[in-house]
């Protein structure tokens, strides 16, 4: 039997081993033994504030909510299952996990989807990040890029922002100030109504080609596989600045011709994607939330474009021969909604991507809920993420070379 872990108004935690929790699959329901693991290293446990557990049985009510935050690598399957005071606040944007105690240990309900040294965090020694700051802007210190991953090195950990000066693995070329999406839960630049902040600093300027190919030359002649990726966290939708990519991409492969370009986008544009694919790039990331058009449209709220413009893109470069992976944003309840799941299906048996990455959406789970809707059935997340192994298609949660 799973016991409930909680915290306390400051957000001491404890356990409980005499009450079950319930947990939010998007039906209120108790967590099944097959959906639970120990909490791996790296994980950050954290109070719901105003938010009260459920569970089978009665408990005092100075008893608070908790979830976790899960580290990479991980997928979540369910999320806390609680009752909200009057005046709760909003969530901030991070991925909560369902979380509950078995034999006196924490266990969050999750499972391993990939692995990465590139993506394993890294602890700095005091001084250690600024001074590798310190000696690559110093080398290009009019750089734009630089300074802008430099920010997101050290305010955010952003660990493809560091990647540009760990010379490792992927790194960040942030290019667009602006989108043509409105997520309800943009990290970089949130509606003012909704009174949260914004987790990251979205890019301010535009970067210039030259700025761009400078640090891509840079990391390909120090990382011999490495990856180089437009469309990061902190900025908007790249394919609005497709003729500076693609111009960024010959400079680049003027000098070098190792590694990989690739670009994270909203798939929203194909004619820019296209011109982007004729100028070198080899690898893209689409991101979406559904394969169903009222769920994509609820969330991402595009302006000018529907989810028939992504699909179209990811046909495109498949056909194109691009490595070509989804970065699916994932939530219980809504991911393994049988309805998506059959959504998912069918687009999958027509289209043949290389590898779907698995992102747990960083979003209070009834603010998301009340913009798509709660399911009537689900499968479960090892189920949806079943189907999508069955198609031949990779799952994971980071960038690949092969």
């Amino acid at each position: 039997m799973t016991g409930l872990a909680y915290c306390d108004r400051r957000g001491k935690m404890y356990f409980d081993d005499q009450v079950e929790p319930l947990a939010d699959g998007g039906i209120i329901r108790a967590a099944q033994a097959e959906e639970l693991i120990p909490a791996p290293a790296g994980c950050v446990p954290m109070i719901l504030p105003g938010r009260h557990p459920m569970s089978t049985a009665r408990f005092p009510n100075d008893r608070f909510a908790l979830a976790v935050a899960l580290p990479a690598g991980y997928t979540r399957l369910l999320v806390p299952a609680y009752t909200k005071e009057k005046k709760a606040p909003t969530l901030p944007l991070f991925g909560y996990t369902f979380a509950c105690v078995v034999d006196d240990e924490l266990h969050v309900a999750a499972m391993r989807t990939d692995e990465s040294e590139d993506w394993t965090p890294r602890y700095f020694a005091q001084g250690e990040l600024e001074k590798k700051l310190a000696d690559r802007i110093a080398l290009d210190p009019q750089n734009r890029v630089l300074n802008q991953v430099a920010l997101c090195s050290r305010e955010y950990g952003c660990f493809t922002a560091q990647n540009v000066f760990l010379e490792r693995g992927e790194a960040a070329l942030p290019v667009s100030p602006k989108c043509n999406a409105r997520c309800v839960g943009c990290i970089s630049e949130l509606a003012p109504e909704v009174k949260l902040p914004s987790p990251q600093a979205r890019i301010a300027y535009e970067t210039s080609a030259e700025e761009l190919a400078r640090v891509a030359i840079h990391h390909l002649e120090r990382v011999a596989d490495g990856i180089v990726s437009f469309g990061q966290g902190c900025e908007g939708e790249p394919l609005l600045r497709s003729l500076t990519i693609a111009r960024s991409i010959e400079l680049t492969r003027e000098h070098v011709s190792n590694g990989t370009i690739n670009l994270n986008t909203n798939g929203s544009m194909p004619d820019a994607l296209q011109r982007c694919i004729d100028a070198g790039l080899q690898a893209v990331r689409v991101s979406l939330n559904s394969f169903r058009p009222e769920v994509y449209e609820a969330y991402y709220r595009p302006q000018g474009y529907t989810l028939d413009d992504v699909f179209e893109s990811v046909r495109l470069a498949c056909a194109a021969g691009l490595r070509v992976s989804l970065n699916l944003l994932t939530h219980p309840g809504v991911t393994d909604d049988v309805r998506e799941i059959a959504a998912m299906n069918e687009f999958l048996s027509q289209v043949r991507v290389t590898m779907i990455q698995t992102r747990t959406l960083n979003i209070d789970p009834e603010w998301y809920f009340a913009a798509v809707g709660r399911p009537d059935q689900v499968a479960g997340m090892r189920a949806a993420i079943a189907a999508i192994a069955s198609h031949g298609v990779q799952v994971g949660n980071f960038t690949h070379t092969h």
